[in-house]
Order: structure tokens, then C-alpha cells, then sequence
């Protein structure tokens, strides 16, 4: 027998003694015999458990009606005072002295839990207040059954009706005196020796994503982090005083470990709760408190609050009822918030926690994949910004389908599109996903440009080396990401170069319309750029921002408050930009409009010409696909037509549905056809001149 059952018997002793005591009190007060106790048996026959104590308690501290005296009851009494002299004691003293109930209150509880108890009470209840229809108890029942009665004992702010471990009943007209009382069932079962958390709580409560696994289950920097909020929290307790455990930053699992070893450490359970589930109805939101409350005194208790989704900005009533909760629930709490957030008073805390470092992702890549990782974990920690159970997640699920004579290659690449489709999921909700199909072979544009852009993709696939290998990461404390700036007319290729790097590095490419992120709304803008960028810190993604000039459009030289708040949002930008572990990509049409001082915090500027006559030619050569029947073509002809190449492509491909339907190849004819629409379409003047061709002599039809 453990501990926990030698206690639990003590206290069912202790409980038997209490309910003899109350049975003879009850008795007198109603002038009857005690209820008849049957003929004895042997030991042997005697049963065990809490019948079996509750029975033989009866049997030795409940007389014969006709002998029932004063000293009789006293003689319970103390049966009752000599159980409660066990260590830990019995539930109903350690009730009392958490909450601070008195000798009469204590008494009130046992009374309204007996009935719960003993089946023999509610008829010693009726007979005791003369009433057949009173089976219950009542406070009047209470004043005049036990010793030093209180007339506050009932108060809404003394502990029975404060912690509602009682309840009234009081229906109409009824007086509060002969109104029915019962206990709570959460305390009858703590009474009883039954400690778990009330059930009204549960609806509320989620699982934690993580288990605590011992101490290797944390990063190194994480376990230095849960190392000072262990310290700081052993202070805080030393003091009788529970403070707001703030964990910032935007990995929730990261802080659901750090938060889950700070409890193990101290013998704490914790039980995780989404902010958005604290009631606005003030009653609700009464009880909850309460509740809570309640259950951190009867328990080693600390609520896990998710309030990351939470935006304190823009609904201030919502953070006004979530700082009230967190001072009236007396609960230590661990506070999920992406930001520090204000006004929860001095005994708030924050601790930023982020993904593990690099090498820390690194080695733990190194280890989940054991030997034969090969460069695998230095890639895979190089591009994807993962946390430790999603790094293990990943390698056990491919190494569970590894073949026997699977190349390491081939591991290698079923790892980086796994990680791939874990970082997708928040990001598909935000943004449009552009497949990747376009190569280097496909992108013409003059040299400079064209070398710009693969020393951005060379930039994007080196940078492990150079800021961990390097020693970079250690000088730095920001720009660790990579902007660039495309420039350049509508269909000068910046979304296909974007295709074009993304494809090159085998990562996923987002699409951000910016037109449709700024909002007119102070502080909106921030938080819609926010949020996609929060979404993409897991890595292996490009994030493409098109229409730039949405957002860079306005005025950099303020003159009004409009002014200032649109400096804010673009400052905001590029901050997350340069923040930002991977490569953004902000395309616009005008870059005259940008100031100089937003253009030097960008890396790489790109200009994407108008193409000459001589890329012209080139883009029409590549614009058909190798399946695509198609007459004698005059390149050099077509490079005549001022198009940009995303025209040109508008031109083939309407050229072909024109082919199509006609059931012939794609001739010069149905090109000039569709170049005709595409000029008029751009509002351009169409030369007549240009759209007629004469075919070489001695070319084939």
C-alpha cells in the first residue's frame, strides 16, 4: 500500500468517525434512537473497505437509543478529534486551513456533504427540523444543531458561498434559513479523498502539443531559459506570491517545453486553456475566476494561457477581461503572447523564447538521423527553421520508410519535401502559392540583372555557412535575412525570376498581393504583414511581394499624420524583412517613388528592362512549348513587336486556342491575330506595317 492509499484509508476513518458524530446530533436534536445497528458478526464476516470502517466506526461509537447521553456524543467527538490526528491530515482540516473555514463553516460542509454520504442522514435531517418535506439541510437546521454558530457563516464573502463549496437553493419567497443547501461535488469528492480537476473546468482545457520526455528534451538554449524562470519562480513562491510567467515570441511549442519543464521541476500540474474561451458575460466570467481560483488551492495548479492569437491593438476590451482574469484567478500562470503585453501589474514576467539556434537544429538533425546524415542535417538546418519535436517528427517518419538500399540522396530529398509540406499549412491561409516551374534556361534578361539574381539564390543556399560556419551570426544582431527589390515594368519577368530562384533552391514560393494587405485602418497593415510573416519563420519559403507600390507608393516626407502612419508600415516591413530567415521579394513598378533611405536597407535592387529587340527574339524562341505544332516562325519578325515577355507569353497562348479551334498548326497569321489583341488590350497603337509577313522564298509551309 502507497502513501496515497494509507492516507485515503486514514481519511475514510476519519470520515466514518464524522459521520457518527453528525448522526447522533441529529438524533437528539429530532428525539429519536440513532438508526439500529444489525445483530454483530464475526471479524470475519465484518466487510472491508469504507462500508466496512464506516460500519464498525458505527458500531463502536453509536449507543443503544435508549443510552444515548451527552457523553455519548462527546465520546464521537473525540473518536472524531483522535482520526484527525494523522499526517498529512484528513481533507476536511486541509480544506479548512487552505481556505480558511471556521470551526462552524467546517461543520455546515460535513452536514451538507453527508447527505451525499450516508443514506441514513436526509431522514435524521426531516426529523431533526420536524418537517417530513425537509430531508435536506438548511442553515436554520445548522444554527441550532452544532456548537458557536455564526450568523455570517452564509455571507457571500466568507469561504462556503465565496469558493462555492455550497449551494443555496433558494427558490421565490423562500427565507434564506430554510432554504436547501448542498455541497459542491467537486469538494464531496475531495472530501472523500477524490482530488481531480472540477469537471466544469474541463470543457475548457486543451492538451499540450508536447510532453515533457526528461532533461534532453530541451535545447540547450531553452533549458537556460526554463533554468531562470525556475530560479525566479522558487523566489516568487518563497514569498507566498504567484506571478505572470510571459513567454514571448511566436513558437508555441518551443514555450509549451519550456513551460512543461519549468512545472516538472516543481512538482506542479499543468492544464492548458485557450484565451479566447474567457467568458464576457460577467457571471461566467465570476464562476471561472472562481474556479480556477478554487482548484489552485486544492491542487498543485498553473494555467497555460494561449493568448498568442489574441490582438491586444485592436480589441482592448478583450485584453481589459483577460488582465482582470489573471488577477482574480490566483493561479500561477504561463502567459503564451508573440508580444509583452501591458498593464498585468508588477508581478508579470516575460521570457522570450525562440526556435532553437541553428546549430542546436543542426545537431539535433544530426541525431535524429544518426549516422549516414551525411550534409543532410547542415542543409536541412540551413533552410527550415524547425523546432526540436517537429525535427523528430520528420526524421522518424522518413526513416521509417527507408528501403534497404536507399541512397543517401534519395533520403535526403524525402526529408526536404517533408519539411517542406510542414511549413506550408499556415502560409496556404495567408497567401497564394505559386508553383515553381520556370528554370534559368527559360529567363532572359541582360547580364547584369541575371547575375544579380543567381547571387541571390547562391546567398539563400550559403548562409548557414557563412553566419553559423563563419562565425557571422555572432557579430550580427540583425539583417540576418535576405531583401531584394524587383523593379521593373509589368511582364519584365519579376514573378518568373521569383519562379525562377525558387524552383533553383527547391522551396516553396508565396505570392503577397500588398494592395490587398494595406489597410486604411491604423495598425491593420502591421498586423496582416505580421501575420504572413509569422506564418513563414519555419523557413523554406520565398515571400513575393507584389504591387509594392501600394505600400511605397506614399509619401515618405511627412506632412500629416496619414504620412507618419505609412512611414510606420513600410518601417515595419522592412524590419520583418531583415528579420526574416529567408529571401523577400518586393516587386514595383515605380522604384522613382521609393526614398533612398528605404532603398539602402535593401540587399539586392534588380531592374528588370524593358527587353530589346535581341531579347525579344530570344523570349519568342523559348515562349513555345517542344509539343506545339506550329508553321515556319520568323522570329526575327516578331522581335519587331514592342511586347515585354509576360506579353508575348499572352500572345502565344491566345495564338494557340486560336490555332486550336481552327484545327491547324499556330502560323504567323493566328500570332499577328492574337499580337492584335494583346496591342489593343495595352491601349497601344497597332503599325499594320508590323503585323504583315512576307514568308522567305524557299521556306516550307
Amino acid at each position: 500500500m502507497n502513501e496515497l492509499d494509507q492516507w485515503r484509508e486514514k481519511n475514510d476513518q476519519y470520515l466514518a468517525a464524522a459521520l457518527a458524530w453528525l448522526r447522533l446530533r441529529l438524533a437528539r436534536l429530532g428525539k429519536v434512537a440513532p438508526p439500529e445497528q444489525p445483530a454483530a458478526v464475526t471479524k470475519e464476516e465484518q466487510p472491508s473497505g469504507w462500508f466496512g470502517m464506516r460500519k464498525r466506526a458505527v458500531e463502536d461509537a453509536t449507543p443503544a437509543a435508549a443510552k444515548l447521553t451527552d457523553d455519548d456524543i462527546t465520546k464521537t467527538a473525540q473518536a472524531m478529534a483522535e482520526a484527525a490526528k494523522v499526517v498529512p491530515p484528513p481533507a476536511l482540516v486541509i480544506l479548512g486551513q487552505r481556505l480558511g473555514l471556521s470551526q462552524f463553516e467546517q461543520e455546515i460542509l460535513l452536514l451538507c456533504a453527508a447527505v451525499e454520504l450516508d443514506a441514513r442522514i436526509p431522514g435524521l435531517c426531516a426529523r431533526a427540523q420536524d418537517h417530513p418535506d425537509r430531508a435536506y439541510p438548511t442553515f436554520a437546521l445548522a444554527l441550532t444543531l452544532f456548537d458557536d454558530p455564526s450568523w455570517d457563516a452564509l455571507s457571500p464573502e466568507r469561504p462556503l458561498r465565496y469558493w462555492r463549496l455550497i449551494e443555496v437553493n433558494q427558490p421565490g419567497a423562500t427565507p434564506l434559513t430554510l432554504s436547501a443547501l448542498r455541497a459542491d461535488e467537486r469538494i464531496v469528492n475531495y472530501l472523500k479523498g477524490l482530488n481531480q480537476l472540477d469537471d466544469r473546468l474541463m470543457p475548457l482545457i486543451v492538451p499540450f502539443d508536447v510532453t515533457n520526455n526528461g532533461e534532453d528534451d530541451l535545447a540547450a538554449s531553452h533549458q537556460a531559459v526554463a533554468e531562470a524562470i525556475e530560479h525566479g519562480l522558487r523566489q516568487w513562491l518563497s514569498s507566498n506570491r504567484l506571478p505572470v510567467i510571459q513567454l514571448t515570441g511566436i513558437d508555441s511549442i518551443s514555450k509549451q517545453q519550456v513551460a512543461r519543464r519549468v512545472l516538472s521541476r516543481l512538482g506542479w500540474q499543468g492544464f492548458r486553456m485557450p484565451g479566447e474561451l474567457v467568458p464576457a458575460a460577467a457571471g461566467e466570467f465570476e464562476t471561472l475566476a472562481r474556479l480556477w481560483h478554487r482548484e489552485s488551492t486544492l491542487l498543485s495548479l498553473a494555467l497555460y494561457l494561449d493568448v498568442a492569437e489574441l490582438d491586444e491593438g485592436s480589441r482592448p476590451e478583450s485584453q481589459l477581461q483577460l488582465n482582470r482574469f489573471l488577477a482574480r484567478c490566483g493561479t500561477l500562470t504561463f502567459l503564451d503572447t508573440r508580444e509583452p503585453r501591458t498593464g498585468l501589474g508588477l508581478n508579470a514576467l516575460a521570457y522570450e523564447i525562440e526556435k532553437p539556434v541553428p546549430s542546436e537544429q543542426q545537431a539535433a538533425w544530426k541525431e535524429a538521423l544518426g549516422e549516414g546524415a551525411g550534409d543532410s542535417s547542415e542543409q536541412l538546418a540551413g533552410q527550415f527553421n524547425l523546432n526540436l519535436p517537429a525535427i523528430r517528427q520528420i526524421a522518424q517518419a522518413v526513416l521509417a520508410e527507408k528501403q534497404p538500399d536507399e541512397s543517401a540522396s534519395s533520403i535526403h530529398k524525402r526529408l526536404w519535401e517533408a519539411c517542406l509540406s510542414r511549413t506550408r499549412p499556415r502560409l496556404d491561409r495567408l497567401a497564394q502559392r505559386i508553383e515553381p516551374k520556370a528554370t534559368w534556361k527559360e529567363l532572359v534578361l541582360p547580364q547584369e540583372p541575371l547575375a544579380l539574381l543567381r547571387e541571390i539564390a547562391a546567398q539563400v543556399r550559403q548562409r548557414s555557412t557563412v553566419y553559423d560556419t563563419w562565425g557571422f551570426r555572432n557579430m550580427m544582431n540583425r539583417g540576418f535575412g535576405i531583401s531584394a527589390l524587383f523593379a521593373g515594368e509589368s511582364g519584365t519577368g519579376k514573378t518568373m525570376a521569383a519562379e525562377v530562384i525558387a524552383n533553383d533552391l527547391h522551396i516553396n514560393l508565396y505570392r503577397i498581393d500588398l494592395s490587398a494587405v494595406v489597410s486604411k485602418y491604423i495598425g491593420e497593415t502591421e498586423k496582416n504583414l505580421r501575420r504572413v510573416f509569422d506564418a513563414a519563420e519555419d523557413g523554406g519559403v520565398i515571400l513575393f511581394f507584389d504591387e509594392a507600390d501600394a505600400l511605397f507608393g506614399k509619401r515618405s516626407e511627412v506632412k500629416d499624420s496619414h504620412d507618419r502612419y505609412a512611414n510606420i508600415e513600410i518601417n515595419y516591413l522592412l524590419q520583418r524583412m531583415e528579420a526574416f530567415r529567408g529571401l523577400a521579394i518586393l516587386a514595383t513598378n515605380m522604384k522613382s517613388a521609393l526614398d533612398q533611405a528605404f532603398l539602402r536597407r535593401l540587399r539586392f535592387i534588380v531592374t528588370f528592362p524593358f527587353p530589346g529587340a535581341a531579347d525579344r527574339k530570344r523570349i519568342w524562341e523559348k515562349v513555345f512549348p517542344a509539343e506545339t505544332p506550329k508553321d515556319v516562325v520568323d522570329y526575327d519578325h516578331l522581335a519587331r513587336l514592342n511586347l515585354t515577355g509576360g506579353s508575348i507569353h499572352n500572345v502565344v497562348l491566345n495564338a494557340a486556342f486560336l490555332a486550336a479551334r481552327a484545327g491547324t498548326p499556330v502560323t504567323m497569321s493566328v500570332i499577328f491575330e492574337a499580337a492584335r489583341k494583346e496591342f489593343r488590350k495595352l491601349e497601344k497603337p497597332v503599325n499594320e506595317s508590323d503585323f504583315r509577313h512576307v514568308k522567305p522564298a524557299g521556306a516550307e509551309a
